[in-house]
């Protein structure tokens, strides 16, 4: 499984990519506003940003709802930098914009998934990712991961080449069980990614090691 951070955070993407297991960064609208990026030609320098600290894919999305919007602004962000993926909101504009890209070889992200039905569209028009929202299924009472799960499962019953990128992801459980269920990408909060270095006998074994150490060596 590849691991993206979703953010549009520098500070945590560096983080992030410090560690050495960072594949990729995902970022919306909504994430941009969290880090006060106003305007087109602010959030493009903030791409570059992004793209200058992680060599990986950097899902990009568009603002337009009509399809001429979308390709306007995706062959804008498509120029901008090689990593750079075009996210597409799950519409039938947004379907047919990913069909443009994909006959021109331009990367794409169909996001906003919330069925089976969706993602089927999404890979026979070419998208390279899809991003079945598993959080904010969760919030509904529905089954976000096995979404994931059911996703996978036509995916590579009809050989679609579209990775499955499962996001609003919420927590370390949320990874674990996606990676049971057979997605292609994590994206996650640094928190989330950060959890799964926790485990009580670590700390317990680091402190006992350490404390050994120290009387073995009259410390």
């Amino acid at each position: 499984m590849k691991f993206f951070i979703d953010t549009a955070n520098l500070d945590q993407i560096r983080e992030a990519n410090e560690m050495g297991v960072l594949d990729g960064v995902t970022t919306n609208p909504s994430l941009m506003a969290k880090e006060n990026i106003k305007g087109d030609e602010a959030c493009r320098r903030h791409y570059l940003d992004i793209c200058n600290i992680v060599d990986g894919d950097v899902s990009a999305e568009v603002i337009a709802t009509d399809f001429e919007g979308m390709v306007r602004e995706g062959e804008e962000l498509a120029k901008l930098h090689k990593n750079i993926v075009v996210k597409l909101p799950c519409t039938a504009a947004g379907i047919r914009a990913v069909k443009y890209f994909a006959e021109r070889g331009v990367r794409t992200n169909c996001t906003l998934v919330f069925s089976v039905g969706q993602a089927l569209l999404a890979a026979k028009a070419g998208a390279t990712y899809v991003s079945p929202f598993v959080g904010r299924l969760d919030d509904i009472s529905e089954d976000g991961v096995e979404l994931v799960a059911h996703i996978v499962r036509v995916y590579r019953t009809y050989g679609y080449k579209t990775q499955v990128l499962a996001a609003s992801i919420r927590h370390t459980n949320h990874i674990i069980k996606c990676l049971d269920a057979g997605a292609d990408v994590a994206t996650c909060p640094l928190s989330a990614i950060k959890g799964l270095l926790k485990h009580p006998l670590t700390d317990i074994g680091l402190e006992k090691f350490l404390a050994d150490h120290a009387k073995v060596n009259g410390l």
